[in-house]
């Protein structure tokens, strides 16, 4: 993978990388930028939530669960002083749908976490990220119901 960042003006850059689509790159304008695009470190933590939830949408969809919306949060705190790196992660799923299987919903959030996902394997060895789902029941005329709410576990290495 090649990755090119191109200067605009100022503190605006553009990145692209080989599918050719292309982010904006900004500062706040207390440090020079014109706050017209998105901080890097901000792009990592998209990058995880990215990674994580393609993996597990692939996969409930494969284990034929009715998902009707789907959302992945990334709760990532930085240090207060610079560099400011990002010190831990929560990656919450939240998935909506009728009758969703918490066991396919675990599998699934595994699956990415030990096998799949190359942005969670790689950002786990340097911070600790904890997995957290709530799986919501579609109403035909509300809005939808809590059913389950957990911390995901990942299993202990052999």
């Amino acid at each position: 993978m090649d990755a090119t960042v191109s200067w605009k003006n100022g503190m605006s850059f553009t990145g692209t990388a080989d599918t050719g689509f292309k982010v904006n790159l900004g500062a706040n304008p207390e440090v020079g930028g014109a706050n017209d695009g998105f901080r890097p470190i901000e792009l990592m933590a998209i990058s995880l939530g990215g990674c994580t939830a393609m993996d597990v949408m692939s996969i409930l969809q494969k284990k034929r669960q009715d998902v009707t919306a789907f959302e992945v949060k990334v709760h990532a705190p930085r240090e207060a002083t610079h560099p400011k790196v990002i010190t831990s992660a929560v990656i919450e799923y939240v998935v909506t749908g009728r009758e969703i299987s918490a066991a396919a919903v675990e599998r699934a959030i595994e699956l990415s976490a030990t096998r799949y996902c190359p942005a969670q394997t790689m950002l786990g060895q340097v911070f600790p990220i904890e997995l957290r789902y709530s799986i919501f029941e579609e109403q035909p005329d509300s809005s939808p119901v809590l059913v389950t709410q957990s911390t995901y576990q990942l299993p202990e290495p052999a």
